[in-house]
C-alpha cells in the first residue's frame, strides 16, 4: 500500500512534454476516512465517468482507487483481478470500477491516456499495469509510456495532444481530490466492497473469504 506524497521536482518535468498540463495540484492533508461509506455516495456522478464491469445488479460492487505508478496496484491486477474476473465478475456475482486515484504527475498521465483511448480505457489500464516496471521506473518514462500506449494504437501525434488536455488533466485530479475529501482515500490500492473500506492489496488466496459474506445466502 502507497500513500499520497507530494510528486518531486523530477515527477513534474515530465521530459518537458506537457510540463504545465500534468503538474499536479499541492498534496492536501488527508485525514484517514470512515470504515464505511453509503453506496449513495459512492456512486454519486463524478467528474469522470465510471467504466463498469459486470452486470449492474450484482449482488457485490468493488471499488478500487489505484494509481497507475503503484506497484502495489499492478500486484493486485497481476495476481488476483485475473481471478476476481472469472470468479466474480464473469458469473454475475460482483462488478468491479477502478477509479484514478494518481499519486503522482506520471500517473496522471497513464490515467489520462486511458481515458483518452475511448472504449480501450480498460485494455489501456491493464497494458500499463502489466508492463508497469517497463516504463514507470526508468529513466524516460514518457518515451517508454508513448512507446507502449503505441501497441493499443495511441500515435505519437494523439499522445502529445492527449497530454495537453488540461481539461482531461483537470477531471483526473478532481476524482482523486473527491476521493480523498468525501472517502478519505489516502493510499493505494484502497478498495470499498458494498461500501466497506479495504485498505491495501488483497492477495489471491483471501479473495473467497473477503467476499463470502457478501454473497451468503444470495
Amino acid at each position: 500500500m502507497i500513500k499520497f506524497a507530494s510528486p518531486s521536482r523530477r515527477d513534474l518535468l515530465v521530459g518537458g512534454m506537457a510540463a504545465g498540463a500534468l503538474a499536479l495540484a499541492p498534496a492536501a492533508s488527508f485525514a484517514a476516512g470512515p470504515a464505511k461509506i453509503p453506496m449513495s455516495d459512492l456512486l454519486a456522478p463524478d467528474a469522470l465517468p465510471d467504466v463498469w464491469l459486470g452486470k449492474a445488479d450484482a449482488p457485490v460492487t468493488i471499488i478500487e482507487y489505484a494509481s497507475m505508478t503503484c506497484s502495489h496496484c499492478a500486484a493486485f491486477h497481476a495476481e488476483t483481478y485475473p481471478k476476481l474476473v472469472k470468479d466474480y465478475i464473469d458469473t454475475g456475482k460482483a462488478r468491479f470500477v477502478l477509479r484514478e486515484f494518481p499519486l503522482d504527475a506520471l500517473a496522471a498521465a497513464a490515467f489520462m491516456l486511458a481515458r483518452y483511448a475511448g472504449d480501450k480505457r480498460t485494455a489501456i489500464v491493464d497494458l500499463l499495469f502489466s508492463q508497469q516496471k517497463n516504463w514507470a521506473f526508468v529513466d524516460k518514462p514518457l518515451d517508454a509510456l508513448q512507446n507502449i500506449v503505441k501497441q493499443a494504437g495511441i500515435s505519437e501525434e494523439s499522445f502529445k495532444k492527449c497530454l495537453d488536455d488540461k481539461d482531461l488533466y483537470e477531471k483526473v485530479l478532481a476524482e482523486r481530490q473527491r476521493a480523498a475529501d468525501k472517502f478519505g482515500v489516502d493510499s493505494t490500492p484502497t478498495f470499498f466492497i458494498n461500501g466497506d473500506r479495504k485498505n491495501g492489496e488483497i492477495p489471491p488466496d483471501q479473495l473467497d473469504a473477503l467476499l463470502k459474506p457478501y454473497l451468503d445466502g444470495k
